[in-house]
């Protein structure tokens, strides 16, 4: 499940960089692309206007001071109305507007100039300071209005009052700039094109040895500690490439090396395990005739006898669980799984080890299903061994089916619990609960917590008194059968340990055996 989650967040990593480096590279040419359009649209336009107005105003200078002497001053409407038209006659389709005091000509009598010489520029032009020129819009149209005021020709500079003002039609330069920038908006388009074709063949060589390292580090991360990047060139990823290589090589060696240790230990287990079975063998023999004898001893052999018959059980039933433990470690466990009345199979584990008075039962008797009798007794022995041993009355033992393919076996006392840190721990090897929950041997303990029953299943190795070994046996067993264990807190005190086990019916077992 977390391998799969990792190759979708790789997939979806390597996808949302193509998206990035494509959108980075389209946006960057769109935002040049609009930047060199107003730039250069900015700058036609501005030269298309600079070279209007200077090319109308040195006209209309030159028109003025070549018409302007022969006009007698001041001049009549008919003399000022010559004097436009033959302004005019120079400035090709230009409109020319004359004025003197109170009297105005127009070299186009249909042409409406009121709303195109505004009265800004007629300020400007009287104030006699050379000429002057403004653009205007007037019905949507741009238009070019430039005015100046006509001097006599004594040297002084005075003014004669005559004004004289053009105005050209700017709809020429205006589609010209248009179409200006409709060429460059059209370019734009093969430039974005082009700017994402590059985006992806960039993407493409950014992001393979990216895939690559992502495909090594999800074959690491399954195991696989033997893969490695091919490391090309000198770059970033380059340097990457050798950086996780390194880091395999380490991870791989320190691996071999735990591994080589985790054999040595276990097997170092094992072999000691097996070592003191004889010994511990004869040294049982020996305890439980000193055990037997005890009555007939002075007080103080008599405690020494039953002390070295306790620990010499206490250390048997450790040599037993170890033994089991390198066993599940070296993967020698199999099941003898058979057709099981659970029902039956409990009761029974309580019987062998006189606890049926000690506790409460609520079996469901229907429950059968295709596990290994023996490995069942050990999980039921420790979890209520557990229970008796550092709990409190009263011991509950329910056997549910709560679901079609499950089952569930729940163990719980009124002791004082367990704190959160010791749940989370309870199931470690050789880990003991503090002594709020541990009670002596006198108060459940001695032998009918653990040890090796009669029928030769294993007992409680438990926490406290026991071999801190307990638990987890029953947790590998419970593993064994496709299930698991879990610890909470009672609602009303105490500590519930559950067992829940996939619940194979006999039907499917007998279908498999065929």
């Amino acid at each position: 499940m977390k391998r799969g989650a990792v190759r979708r967040g790789s997939r979806r990593l390597v996808g949302g960089l193509r998206v990035r480096l494509v959108v980075t590279f389209v946006l960057v040419a769109l935002v040049s692309a609009v930047t060199a359009t107003a730039l250069a649209y900015r700058d036609a336009r501005t030269a298309v206007l600079q070279r209007t107005q200077n090319t109308a105003v040195n006209d209309l200078r030159e028109r003025v001071a070549a018409v302007g002497a022969g006009l007698d001053l001041p001049p009549d409407q008919r003399s000022l109305s010559r004097f436009a038209a033959k302004v005019s006659e120079g400035l090709g389709a230009r409109i020319v507007v004359a004025r003197h005091q109170d009297l105005t000509a127009v070299s186009d009598a249909y042409a409406d100039t009121e709303g195109r010489i505004t009265a800004e520029l007629r300020a400007a032009v009287r104030s006699g300071d050379g000429a002057r020129f403004q653009r205007v819009q007037w019905r949507g149209d741009p238009y070019l209005v430039v005015g100046t005021p006509v001097t006599y020709a004594d040297g002084d500079r005075r003014t004669s009052g005559l004004e004289v003002f053009v105005i050209t039609d700017l709809r020429a330069e205006r589609d010209d700039t248009a179409a200006l920038l409709d060429s460059v908006r059209t370019g734009t388009v093969p430039v974005v094109v082009l700017a994402a074709l590059l985006a992806l063949l960039a993407a493409g060589t950014v992001l393979r040895p990216v895939r690559q390292l992502g495909r090594a580090t999800r074959e690491l991360a399954a195991g696989d500690l033997g893969s490695r990047v091919a490391v090309r060139g000198h770059d970033e990823l380059a340097d990457l490439a050798r950086t996780f290589n390194v880091t395999a090589d380490a991870l791989q060696a320190s691996d071999a090396e735990l591994r080589a240790q985790e054999a040595k230990a276990r097997r170092f287990v094992a072999d000691v395990s097996h070592e003191l079975r004889t010994p511990l063998a004869a040294m049982t023999m020996v305890a439980t005739v000193l055990e037997e004898d005890a009555d007939q001893l002075p007080p103080d052999a008599a405690h020494a006898a039953r002390t070295v018959g306790a620990e010499t059980a206490r250390l048997s039933r450790l040599v037993e669980d170890l033994m089991e433990i390198s066993r599940f470690d070296a993967g020698a466990i199999r099941l003898d799984a058979a057709v099981t009345d659970l029902a039956d199979t409990v009761r029974a584990s309580l019987a062998l080890r006189g606890w049926t008075d000690r506790v409460t039962v609520e079996l469901r008797e229907d429950v059968r299903a295709v596990v290994d009798r023996r490995r069942i007794d050990v999980i039921v022995a420790n979890l209520v061994g557990n229970a008796l041993r550092h709990g409190a009355p009263p011991v509950t033992v329910t056997l549910a089916a709560p679901g079609g393919d499950r089952v569930t076996l729940e163990v719980a006392d009124r002791g004082p619990g367990l704190p959160p840190e010791a749940r989370e721990r309870v199931f470690d090897r050789f880990y003991k609960a503090d002594a709020a929950r541990t009670r002596s041997t006198s108060e459940g303990g001695g032998r009918d917590g653990g040890g090796l029953g009669e029928d030769g299943s294993f007992g409680q190795g438990g926490f406290g008194q026991g071999s801190g070994l307990g638990m987890a046996i029953a947790l590998e067993n419970a593993r064994l059968h496709g299930g698991t264990i879990e610890v909470a807190e009672h609602p009303e005190g105490g500590a519930v340990f559950t067992l829940r086990l996939p619940l194979r019916h006999p039907e499917e077992e007998e279908e498999g055996d065929g």
